[in-house]
């Protein structure tokens, strides 16, 4: 469980009861899973005065469940691995990329071509006709998942035109 999520996620669905914030204590716990359920439990009685309290010592109690932003760096350092296919390869990247606390479209356009080996046909495609979004280049990358897969299954050489 990620304690800033947790809070993030029951703040969005508890928007229209925000204004109510003994509502708001009392409906805290309705998500919580087992441990933090028995934290809750083990309250006492009065000793939260309102729901930033709550939140504050939710957060205070589980701070080591919190997920922690990868560093770009981390990103910048990723490149495809010998015989490793790029269905794998992007699989890896977006997982890194989601962990990263920022939105750098640019950046994980850019990092993704260049952890491409030089001779890659996608990297190819990708300095040949640029992309300006996570978007496009995902789908990008899924046109030339599906040739590699087809290739790996014996359908003969597809190729892709980018």
């Amino acid at each position: 469980m990620d304690l800033v999520e947790h809070v993030s996620q029951f703040n969005q669905r508890m928007t229209i009861h925000s204004k109510d914030k003994a509502l708001m204590c009392k409906m805290f716990p309705s998500n919580l899973g087992p441990v933090a359920m028995r934290w809750f439990d083990g309250l006492r009685a009065d000793s939260i005065d309102s729901f930033k309290e709550l939140t504050w010592a939710f957060g205070s109690c589980f701070i080591t469940c919190s997920k922690v932003p990868r560093p770009l760096d981390l990103l910048l350092s990723l490149s495809m691995r010998e015989g490793e296919t790029l269905k794998t390869y992007s699989n890896r990247y977006w997982e890194m990329f989601n962990e990263i606390d920022s939105d750098f479209d640019d950046v994980a356009i850019s990092t993704f071509k260049v952890g491409l080996p030089a001779k890659h046909g996608l990297r190819k495609s990708l300095t040949g006709k640029p992309i300006t979004s996570v978007r496009q280049l995902m789908d990008r990358i899924n046109k030339y998942k599906r040739v590699e897969e087809d290739q790996q299954q014996g359908k003969g050489k597809a190729k892709v035109i980018p």
